[in-house]
């Protein structure tokens, strides 16, 4: 018992583990979820696949002999037990028990309170036997025997359920691997291009694996994943996708997913309708078919490349979801590799109320806070308030060293601290959440506006007019001769953001001049934005006057690129902008948006244009020999443990002998656990069997 148990116990913290730690992910994953010393200790014991891990089926296996061997150690005894009443037990014995009695009853002969005792036994559900003795009579009556069948229910369902796990798991699959010269399969291309070696036979008897089925085709090839690669597991049958169906609440969760499907059968040619949902399985020549999840069955793309590094022009590429292609026109060799169309995006906008929005530049400390770079999409403190964004695309940017970044973009603004802006998100490895750029849009809906700005930027003599123009505006006009060095300020501050004019400590510039030599680098490069203009503060003001530097600086910046936007603006056919509440929000998120921008680590970013959907759903496939045991395992598991926590197996034993003109009755009970309903069964039986008898 003892070591069954243990078994049990580590049993239970392998399955912990198996829950917790996401079971045969590529081994990057959790390289970069551990850290390369602990993913491969962890990878050496096999966490990664738990469920199929030697020491795993070989504790299972120690747990059904071990249980195996003590049911058939105790059954016959149990089963022989159950049969005996033990009618053989002395009288004298009677006396040792814990709950005794005797008593005296002289009007009442032997055979009267034999036929008695035995009614009153009877009709109170006890199973009796009687043996005559020369000297009186022994009534043996037993009663809940179901106690010992509830260890071996009990015993059985552990056994039954750890060999339904065994049959169901890839211990079936890894054996015909390891007898018939199968292999798992590590490369990529078309599944009928595999080779049969990375194959397992239709009459496989247990597997689970996954099948994806675009809209309007069929499949009929499972994939099994293992460890070391995958398995690809041939069906008697293929299914056909009629239709994929979603369903949603007004918030745009989804509330219902269905698959109207075809199958066709291999054997017979015969085509079965059927409907697959949530919990709704079908069934087919002894196989389940699981609706597990949807995904992209090769929607069609349409995207716009907007530049973010200089010599990028704009341009057009168009693409199908799944494939990959060469990524041109933007100076370093890039690999596009389109992953993904969510057509339904539901996320929390809600915000607190009274709550800052961060993102005002008059607000923020550069020397303190300028630390990261490409903030969330939509943090917020409040309520939450679930609404469809609309589309999205996904995809994977591929440098030449096979390096590649994952981007996630929505085609549509939305209203995020009351400005309308476009998310583009960004993150370098799968384990980490996605960073967002929030791009200000304009009064057309359209990031042209901030991509005229951030053009206009880019360019010395849009900057030197936009800073001419702010310092006349705002120079007293009782001090022209201010006007000269405001601009020259302006002229900086824009430089610095732009990352045209590096960030130079003051003394060391003034020796490069002195000398001729060339300046020698900042300590910490940094392209441009606010970051820029962080470092120059740091490096050429004390520390005490930072802070009156930084709001004056701001306060320059605001008014210089303002000027700069109007002036993109008149380059563009457009209105100037006027001071307004809207224009403050559209300014204060362009400053952060822009210095961020500068932080972008590839040349473009593609906003997604057109789209033509093509779903696809994702069944899980699955013989389950071994879930009838489970089942089985099951009932009797609760059965037993129902049977051995209130089924309580008791034993009585009445002795009657004749006593001058009466008889006198003997009795006692034996229970398998003394408790108070014990205490009080033995008083009323006493008391209806002795009746007013005297000890």
């Amino acid at each position: 018992m003892r070591f069954a148990i243990a078994l049990l116990t580590v049993i239970c913290i392998a399955s912990v583990i198996g829950t917790v730690v996401k079971q045969h992910e590529p081994l990057n994953n959790y390289v970069n979820q551990f850290g390369p010393f602990w993913a491969e200790v962890f990878g050496a014991v096999n966490l990664y696949s738990v469920y199929s891990a030697w020491w795993f089926l070989l504790i299972l296996a120690f747990l059904v002999i071990s249980t195996s061997l003590c049911i058939a150690r105790n059954t016959p005894r149990f089963l022989a037990d159950m049969r005996s009443f033990k009618e053989s037990v002395r009288e004298s014995a009677l006396k040792a028990f814990h709950h005794k009695a005797q008593g005296l009853l002289p009007g009442e002969t032997p055979q009267a309170s034999l036929e008695r005792v035995s009614a009153l036994l009877t009709g109170n559900g006890w199973k009796a036997k009687v043996q005559q003795r020369p000297n009186g009579t022994m009534i043996a009556a037993r009663k809940g025997a179901a106690n010992k069948l509830g260890y071996i229910a009990a015993h059985s369902a552990i056994v039954l359920i750890c060999l339904g796990g065994l049959f169901d798991g890839d211990l079936i699959v890894r054996a015909q691997m390891l007898l018939l010269g199968k292999t798992p399969y590590q490369g990529g291309g078309l599944i009928r291009d595999v080779q049969p070696e990375h194959r397992l036979s239709p009459v496989n008897p247990t597997f689970r694996g996954n099948l994806l089925v675009p809209e309007g085709a069929r499949a009929g090839t499972a994939v099994l994943n293992m460890s070391d690669g995958v398995v690809l597991q041939d069906l008697p049958f293929d299914i056909e996708l009629k239709k994929f169906i979603v369903e949603y609440y007004e918030t745009g969760m989804p509330k219902l997913f269905a698959s109207e499907i075809v199958i066709h059968d291999h054997e017979s040619g015969k085509a079965t309708p059927a409907t697959v949902k949530v919990n709704e399985p079908a069934f087919h020549r002894g196989i389940a078919i699981y609706q597990s999840s949807f995904d992209d069955g090769g929607s069609r793309l349409k995207l716009n490349a907007i530049p973010m590094k200089p010599g990028v022009q704009p341009f057009t590429i168009a693409g199908t979801v799944g494939d990959s292609t060469p990524l041109e026109k933007v100076g370093q060799p890039y690999t596009l590799e389109l992953t993904g169309l969510r057509v339904i995006n539901v996320e929390n906008l809600g915000g607190g109320k009274g709550s800052d929005s961060g993102a005002d530049v008059r607000k923020v400390d550069l020397v303190g806070s300028l630390q990261q770079h490409l903030g969330s999409g939509a943090k917020s403190q409040g309520d939450k308030q679930l609404h469809n964004i609309g589309p999205s695309v996904s995809y994977k940017l591929r440098d030449a060293s096979g390096q590649a970044r994952e981007f996630t973009n929505y085609q549509l603004p939305v209203e995020i601290d009351g400005q309308r802006v476009l998310l583009a998100g960004l993150r370098e490895n799968p384990n980490e959440s996605f960073r967002f750029l929030r791009i200000p849009v304009d009064e057309q809906d359209s990031v042209q506006g901030w991509l005229h700005l951030r053009q206009a930027l880019a360019d010395p003599a849009a900057r030197e007019l936009a800073a001419r123009r702010y310092a006349q505006k705002a120079s007293p006009a009782d001090k022209p001769e201010t006007t000269m060095q405001l601009q020259v300020t302006a002229q900086r501050a824009l430089g610095l953001f732009a990352g045209a004019d590096k960030p130079e400590p003051a003394a060391a510039a003034a020796t490069s001049a002195a000398s001729g030599a060339a300046a020698a680098p900042a300590a910490e490069t940094t392209p441009g934005g606010l970051a820029s203009l962080a470092r120059f503060i740091e490096t050429n003001v004390p520390e005490s006057e930072r802070p009156r530097v930084s709001e004056v600086l701001l306060r320059i910046l605001n008014g210089s690129l303002f000027e700069l936007l109007n002036l993109s603006r008149e380059r563009a056919g457009q209105p100037a902008m006027g001071p307004s509440e809207k224009t403050e929000a559209f300014m204060t998120q362009a400053v952060v948006s822009l210095s961020d921008s500068f932080y972008y680590p590839v040349p473009v970013l593609l906003q997604l244009d057109d789209f033509q959907q093509v779903q696809a759903s994702v069944f899980q496939l699955a013989r389950a020999p071994g879930k009838k045991l489970v089942y089985l395992g099951a009932v009797l598991l609760i059965l037993g443990v129902f049977a051995m926590l209130y089924v309580r197996e008791r034993r009585l034993w009445v002795w009657v002998e004749a006593q001058d003109q009466g008889s006198r009755i003997t009795t006692a009970l034996s229970t398998t656990r003394r408790t108070m309903d014990a205490d009080t069964e033995f008083e009323l039986l006493k008391k209806a069997i002795l009746k007013d008898a005297a000890a």
